[in-house]
């Protein structure tokens, strides 16, 4: 039996050499690295750094002062947005679109990239994605202007037919009730072609082989591609969603701000519009900041609970 002593030493020869190891393998896939290092001087500069800017969400910040000489007040603004009557009508807003997205507009891309990969003119494929892929291209104040265009009570196409057709016009920008769909289909429309990329290279790694044997077999198109097709990329989606789910409370400010108004701010109001509006136009940063720190929270929160769930039904997962 070794002494402790050696033991240590053993310990210390084995440390080392998982160091040159490491190093070895650094100097082999250089290349490799210093192709990556942008994307992680972009990461470490504008979202770790900043990270220190979150102590003014327990302070009572003032500009002039600074974060060190502005006084520290523990959580008192999280308890103002817990108790604010707004919070939940913010929360449940925030939410709905939420789940919408994942359960609306979340699948249009798998079922596009599907309904693409079983074109058997490859020109005629690719003329189909280029036309799809044009609106993510476009910005959300393109987006939302051709929508007010079309919709508008004053001359918009959709309420010329209707007024054609002899129906009741519609005052789809005005009118609560329409904000959450025209929000989704403005997403789908935008960035449902642009996520098949994803899907579609997944599709092209699938064998061939694979569609062979269940050809074989007796399974038409449909049957392959629910038996082969979908559980050959079933891992690409299920990282696809648990990455959608950490940005259940980040559904994006532009887009959601230019559709808000006085009059749908009911069910239009989310987290990243209140936190612009108590932020930079009241001037309460630290408020802000506390917001956008629970934010931060509960999107950690849900991407560690959605990988777990992940690994225990035997996916991949994240991490």
């Amino acid at each position: 039996m070794d002494s402790p002593i050696m033991a240590n030493k053993k310990w210390t020869r084995t440390k080392a050499e998982r160091r040159q190891e490491l190093w070895r393998k650094i100097k082999k896939n250089k290349w490799i690295y210093l192709m990556i290092a942008p994307g992680l001087l972009y990461f470490f500069v504008y979202k770790y750094i900043p990270m220190y800017g979150l102590i003014i969400a327990f302070q009572d910040y003032k500009p002039y002062l600074g974060i060190t000489g502005s006084e520290w007040v523990g959580l008192d603004h999280f308890r103002r947005l817990f108790s604010d009557p707004d919070f939940w009508m913010i929360f449940k807003n925030t939410l709905v679109l939420f789940a919408l997205q994942v359960c609306i507009s979340f699948p249009v891309p798998i079922i596009l990239a599907l309904m693409l990969n079983e074109l058997r003119s490859r020109a005629y494929q690719r003329s189909i994605q280029t036309m799809i892929y044009i609106p993510h291209f476009m910005s959300w104040v393109v987006i939302v202007s051709i929508s007010y265009v079309m919709l508008t009570l004053d001359g918009g196409i959709v309420n010329n037919i209707l007024r054609a057709l002899q129906f009741d016009q519609i005052n789809f920008l005005l009118n609560p009730e329409w904000f959450r769909p025209m929000y989704i289909l403005q997403i789908i429309w935008r960035e449902a072609g642009w996520g098949t990329i994803i899907f579609l290279a997944a599709i092209a790694a699938v064998d061939p082989q694979l569609y062979e044997a269940a050809k074989m077999d007796g399974a038409n198109r449909l049957r392959r591609m629910w038996h082969v097709t979908l559980p050959a990329i079933r891992s690409v989606i299920v990282v696809l969603l648990i990455l959608k789910i950490g940005d259940t409370l980040e559904l994006g400010f532009e887009h959601v701000y230019l559709l808000l108004n006085a009059t749908n701010r009911e069910v239009a109001e989310i987290f990243d519009t209140y936190v612009y509006t108590a932020g930079l136009k009241q001037g309460q940063f630290s408020y802000s900041t506390a917001v956008g720190f629970f934010k931060g929270v509960v999107g950690l929160i849900l991407v560690v609970m959605a990988n777990w769930l992940a690994k225990r039904y035997g996916e991949e997962g994240i991490y």
